[in-house]
């Protein structure tokens, strides 16, 4: 709307003279006026630049050799170019022109696009999706004209979910970049809904029989099948990520597509698929396929492990995703924190916010370090304010004292009992249970 466009105390463009005199410039020039709120959503300075200097820019634009059809395409798909020099990173707009000019003119692929302002914009948008992954502007045009095709045979939204879904390894992205463009390939390939198994694959792409052995030993809960659109993650579960994606972009990328090929129809495990049918028979079901499917999109296998696992999960998946992310954010591995799910199930079992305050209290007041959280992850269900923050404090106020010179651990810390804690204080002094409940048991403790 007009309205959304306009500073708060304007009614129509013609009250904001700047803003309207830039409008009438970018339309003089063939801007269509629909397509000038794009403009403005992503660079509202664009609005503020006089007509000299927005006719300079745009005419500076054609001394690479691009019409005006091609000049407007660009802009509208990489509004940044309008910009002043001084206004964006130094050489980001002359790397990215030279680029354009390297494609769409030496490489020809210009020749392709309908000469309307929609297909020229729709054409440098697939182009900005790849531009987008951190990619050098400079540096990719050579590559990308020489795969010239990707870029006409396929849709944004093809190539946005396949930039994605390998993104998903958590490599650098402009590494998936690369991948896409000298792999193509893999665009063509249905990396959604084929099911694989976990140890076949992993037998396909080459793990040595050793690591096979250990990944069967210590990853239960990842073994079994999985459908492929879980594939990025069922790698993180298992630590081999990186030497997944490293196989596919070290020239092995078609193992993927033999794999899809050669097994087209991987069983599900038989205890699984009873499993599956007696969650269906249940009233709740539609709420627990919601919560198994939240496990395996994490990289969990379609086995009896899994299935155990949704009676000890309360909550929705999108509140159980929240969860997994918060703790994620603090800085504990995928893999790890996998494992601890599986140990732990009860861990996902309170709101985001709970479970940040007590990650803060064990990072900034106890400075707790990961490890400590990731073998004995039961200390994020205990209570913080009646049970962790009280025991915590009332252990350095005794080492303070001078009362106890042991260090205790975390877990001796919080997860005996109150009589087993308060027998333990008796013997550090026989005087600290007194203190104990009357100056730190959460009752008379201000947090």
């Amino acid at each position: 709307m007009v309205s959304e466009l306009l500073p708060r105390d304007k009614v129509f463009f013609s009250e904001d003279e700047t803003l309207f005199d830039a409008a009438c410039t970018l339309c003089d020039f063939g801007f269509p006026w629909e397509k000038l709120g794009l403009l403005y959503v992503a660079e509202t300075s664009i609005f503020g630049m006089n007509a000299e200097q927005l006719n300079r820019r745009l005419c500076g634009f054609k001394g690479y050799g691009f019409g005006t059809i091609e000049v407007i395409g660009i802009c509208l798909a990489f509004p940044f170019v309008l910009l002043e020099e001084g206004q964006v990173r130094v050489g980001r707009i002359d790397g990215l022109l030279s680029d354009l000019k390297l494609l769409f003119l030496d490489f020809g692929l210009g020749r392709v696009v309908k000469g309307d302002v929609d297909s020229w914009h729709e054409m440098c948008r697939k182009l900005r999706v790849f531009y987008d992954l951190d990619s050098p502007k400079g540096e990719l045009g050579e590559l990308i004209g020489r795969n010239k095709s990707i870029f006409i045979e396929h849709r944004e939204e093809e190539l946005v979910n396949k930039l994605d879904y390998f993104c998903r390894f958590g490599v650098k992205k402009e590494e998936v970049a690369k991948l896409i463009l000298q792999c193509p390939e893999l665009l063509k390939l249905d990396l959604e809904k084929p099911i694989f198994n976990v140890m076949k694959l992993l037998t396909h792409f080459g793990l040595s029989s050793e690591d096979l052995e250990d990944v069967s030993q210590g990853y239960g809960h990842v073994m079994g099948t999985n459908k492929m659109t879980n594939l990025p993650n069922v790698t993180k579960a298992l630590s081999l990520q990186e030497w997944f994606f490293k196989k596919i972009k070290d020239g092995n990328h078609m193992l993927l597509a033999d794999y899809i090929a050669g097994y087209p129809k991987e069983e599900q495990d038989l205890d699984y698929q009873e499993g599956l049918r007696m969650i269906r028979s249940l009233k709740t079901r539609v709420h627990n396929i919601s919560k198994l499917n939240f496990l395996l999109g994490l990289g969990f296998g379609e086995n009896t492990l899994t299935i155990n696992l949704l009676n000890h999960l309360h909550g929705t998946s999108t509140e159980l995703h929240e969860r997994f992310d918060c703790l994620l954010r603090s800085k504990i591995e995928f893999s790890k924190l996998c494992m601890m799910v599986r140990t732990t199930p009860r861990i996902l079992n309170q709101n985001s916010e709970a479970i940040e305050r007590k990650v803060n209290f064990f990072h900034q007041e106890m400075g707790t370090p990961l490890n400590h959280v990731e073998t004995f992850p039961a200390i994020l269900y205990y209570h913080l304010e009646e049970r962790i923050i009280p025991r915590y404090r009332f252990h350095k106020w005794l080492s303070g004292k001078g009362l106890s010179c042991k260090k205790y651990s975390i877990r001796s810390m919080i997860a005996n009992n109150e009589k087993k804690f308060v027998a333990r204080v008796f013997k550090i002094h026989p005087a600290a249970p007194k203190h104990w409940f009357e100056q730190f048991r959460h009752s008379n403790l201000s947090v």
